[in-house]
């Protein structure tokens, strides 16, 4: 009798803790600027090395995403809800527009919920299936429903804590990407000054 007490409360305690996606959406919600550092790796089909690359990304919710690929060479990128920078070292930047780009930009919008968890955009774009992996750990596989990333990707996986960890692309072409996290910082609250130049374009 002792024992099954035992597993009842062992059980009670799980399900009580256990983490959930809005769980997960309320803690990203409560980072209004996420600060970190990431590697990426790509094996395209067909390549024997996989290509690497490495740099710094800024998620502000009011601003938009900040991608700074420093290895192998310089790169920024900037998405906002009404436009896309590319800098390509000392070029001049390449700007698309919501309206000369309209699939750029639903793609855009997808990505940032991506980073935000946004479990509404979620829902309408993915089918999803996230796993509590036990020590405040969690993974998010999206499969997608709808055009165009049905017709890029077979899955997309998230992994985290408090923070998103690394995400996982599968395309349809065979070709893997991993972009791992490192080093969040998500004080101070606010931009800072030269933060905010970042977006300034």
């Amino acid at each position: 009798m002792n024992k099954i007490l035992l597993m009842a409360l062992l059980f009670i305690s799980y399900t009580a803790s256990a983490i959930t996606l809005d769980d997960v959406q309320r803690s990203f919600a409560s980072q209004p600027i996420v600060r970190a550092k990431f590697q990426q790796e790509r094996q395209i089909s067909g390549m024997a090395q996989p290509l690497h690359s490495s740099g710094e990304v800024l998620i502000a919710k009011s601003k938009g995403l900040w991608w700074q690929q420093q290895h192998p060479f310089p790169m920024t990128l900037v998405l906002d809800d009404s436009h896309m920078v590319q800098v390509m070292g000392s070029q001049a930047p390449q700007i698309i527009t919501a309206d000369s780009n309209p699939q750029m930009f639903q793609f855009n919008h997808l990505l940032r919920a991506l980073f935000q968890a946004d479990r509404k955009v979620l829902d309408e774009n993915f089918s999803h299936v996230f796993t509590d992996q036990g020590n405040g750990k969690w993974q998010l596989v999206l499969t997608p429903t709808t055009t165009p990333l049905d017709k890029l990707f077979s899955t997309i996986t998230l992994q985290g804590d408090k923070v998103l960890n690394r995400i996982e692309l599968n395309d349809l072409q065979g070709d893997f990407t991993e972009i791992s996290f490192s080093n969040h910082r998500l004080d101070p609250r606010k931009l800072t000054h030269e933060e905010q130049q970042r977006f300034a374009f």
